[in-house]
């Protein structure tokens, strides 16, 4: 019997934007975060912990700061659909989750998963219209550092991939603040979802922190992918631009 053509690759990134600033918001960087983002080429991108507005900031980073949200600076020309779950609202602004998209989204809702009072968590669900008629779900995650929290998180994720048909395309990508690997067992054996890494035998990579990682935070979990590629990407400029090194994968459905 001949092999099934391919029906779609796409190359995927998630990265923790650490709201725009380097380590400590030492350097509001977010027009370098952006270049570097581009240059990858990514036709979807996972991101954690972006600014959807801060008065206060703006306003001492006036001359750098974009007139939009973050998401929306970041999107620019090439991602032209992009949603947003708010997760923190706070008197100064807001932060959450965002998805941007090559591809049109013709759905997104957003989960709070927030389990205490210091951290505000969420999953950001998302279909994605590809061609040949396939719709690709996706969920960006951001869960606790809190190992009970997480676990408690992890049920909830549960719960939403759950619903979503075991033939669909599914792709969970984000911080999972997973550094024991407890949530990696998780995923594999509880939800049937192989790390980008794992298609190559590996752990999850190390991300953290991006100038000289050490823990293994930030994953992409995929499932009904026919092969998965992780791309390892070099420490310049990444360890200047966030506090966690970002993942990149091609993808083939």
């Amino acid at each position: 019997m001949p092999n099934r053509a391919p029906l779609y690759s796409i190359k995927v990134m998630t990265v923790n934007t650490h709201k725009g600033f380097t380590s400590f918001n030492r350097r509001f960087i977010l027009p370098e975060l952006r270049n570097a983002v581009r240059a990858l080429s990514a036709d979807v991108v996972f991101l954690q912990e972006v600014l959807g507005e801060h008065h206060a900031w703006s306003r001492r980073h006036r001359e750098r700061w974009p007139h939009k949200p973050q998401y929306e600076f970041l999107a620019d020309s090439i991602w032209h659909a992009y949603a947003y779950g708010r997760n923190a609202v706070y008197p100064e602004g807001h932060h959450g989750n965002a998805l941007l998209s090559k591809y049109p989204i013709s759905h997104w809702e957003n989960h709070d998963v927030s389990l205490n009072g210091m951290e505000k968590r969420g999953l950001l669900y998302s279909c994605l219209n590809l061609p040949n008629d396939i719709t690709l779900h996706t969920i960006c995650v951001h869960l606790s550092l809190r190992e009970n929290d997480r676990q408690q998180q992890l049920r909830m994720l549960r719960g939403l991939v759950d619903k979503i048909d075991l033939n669909a395309p599914l792709i969970v990508a984000g911080d999972f603040n997973d550094w024991r690997l407890h949530g990696d067992r998780y995923m594999r054996e509880e939800l049937g979802l192989c790390e980008a890494f794992g298609h190559t035998g590996a752990k999850p990579a190390r991300t953290f922190p991006a100038h000289f990682p050490l823990l293994r935070l930030d994953r992409i979990y995929t499932r009904c992918a026919r092969t998965v590629t992780p791309v390892v990407l070099p420490n310049k400029p990444w360890s200047h631009l966030s506090d966690h090194k970002p993942l990149l994968a091609e993808i083939i459905f």
